[in-house]
């Protein structure tokens, strides 16, 4: 019996918010589309993947900073 191997959804989450995969668009460029909405995601870290039941699960997390 052969195995049948699917990839694994992923999962971009700013928050609470659970944001639309692109397929085909790299984690970075994921990343660098939603600066348009959240511009505080130009400075995100990202922490991933993590393997969960729902996909492979990418949390971006604001950077930590002050300013002057």
């Amino acid at each position: 019996m052969p195995l049948d191997v699917k990839p694994s959804p992923r999962i971009f989450l700013y928050g609470s918010i659970k944001l639309p995969d692109m397929p085909g668009m790299s984690v970075d460029q994921i990343r660098e589309h939603y600066t348009l909405q959240y511009p505080e995601l130009s400075t995100a870290t990202v922490t991933g993947p993590e393997a969960t039941q729902a996909g492979m699960q990418y949390t971006f997390s604001r950077a930590i900073g002050s300013k002057g």
